[in-house]
């Protein structure tokens, strides 16, 4: 049975997930072409050469109006291993006035309506286009069960929006094309320590992060600092089928997607194709 592994055992997030399965892609050139002819308004996907620990990868860099989303962990160095969106309810950012401290002021935002009809816009198949807003979702409802509202009254920064929703339809394009029957991954190592976000500082993994998770295994441990994100944590409960060990497998292609931080460990997501019994 054609079988891919996900190795989290340095977390989760949209982009390196992007970056690991385009390594298994058997055109990546073309596959990106293709992303970037979507159309995302202000959007561009690029993929670079990437080498940690002596590993070398690819890491995927999403462009939103010329401009990476950053979010920083709360100790050590402001710079995050990947970029996610997180949302905040209606009441929250027009009625009590709170801002996101990694976007610029005057970016609009989206809820659930809105990036709909954004991904409803997408040449993608049907299929992709129905995985891209069931993970969506799953998002919104994580966000909305944390602040207490309903999904309508929660709305995400348009810059991190669209971030995600270029990482949420790569991921969904990339696995459609692949096509393995069976998707497993390891338990979920999420980090530890604080992340800054637009309320304040929060404890890794952040609320919404550790709603997706509930019932995946996962654990802490000495990395300081967010190792999955929402998107990520989102991706991997709509795609992973069971999270366990490495399964008895003849493994034919490897794939690194890279973090843009550095660790002592080797700041990756590794995937794994193969036949599995």
């Amino acid at each position: 049975m054609r079988t891919l592994y996900i190795d989290c055992g340095m977390g989760a997030a949209g982009d390196m997930l992007t970056a690991a399965l385009l390594e298994l892609h058997p055109d990546p050139a073309a596959f990106l072409e293709r992303m970037n002819a979507l159309a995302l308004p202000g959007v561009e996907i690029s993929a670079l050469p990437c080498v940690k620990c002596g590993v070398t990868g690819t890491r995927v860099e999403v462009l939103v109006g010329g401009a990476e989303e950053e979010s920083a962990d709360a100790e050590g160095p402001h710079v995050h291993a990947h970029a996610h969106v997180h949302g905040h309810t209606h009441e929250e950012e027009h009625g009590h006035g709170h801002t996101h401290e990694h976007h610029c002021e005057g970016h609009s935002h989206a809820g659930m309506h809105e990036i709909g009809h954004v991904v409803s816009r997408l040449d993608l198949p049907e299929k992709v286009r129905a995985d891209v807003l069931a993970v969506y979702a799953l998002i919104a409802e994580a966000e909305g069960k944390v602040h207490g509202r309903p999904v309508s009254e929660v709305h995400f920064h348009e810059v991190g929006a669209l971030d995600a929703v270029a990482d949420i339809a790569g991921v969904s394009l990339l696995l459609h094309e692949i096509a393995p029957a069976w998707v497993v991954a390891s338990p979920v190592h999420v980090g530890s320590g604080h992340v800054r976000c637009a309320h304040g500082v929060l404890p890794v993994p952040a609320p919404a992060t550790m709603e997706l998770l509930r019932g995946v295994p996962i654990y802490g441990g000495a990395v300081r600092g967010e190792l999955c994100t929402p998107t990520g944590a989102a991706l991997l409960k709509h795609f992973v089928s069971e999270f366990a060990p490495l399964p008895l497998m003849k493994v034919s292609r490897i794939g690194y997607g890279m973090g843009k931080k550095d660790f002592a460990w080797a700041n990756c997501v590794r995937v794994m194709l193969g036949e599995a019994e």
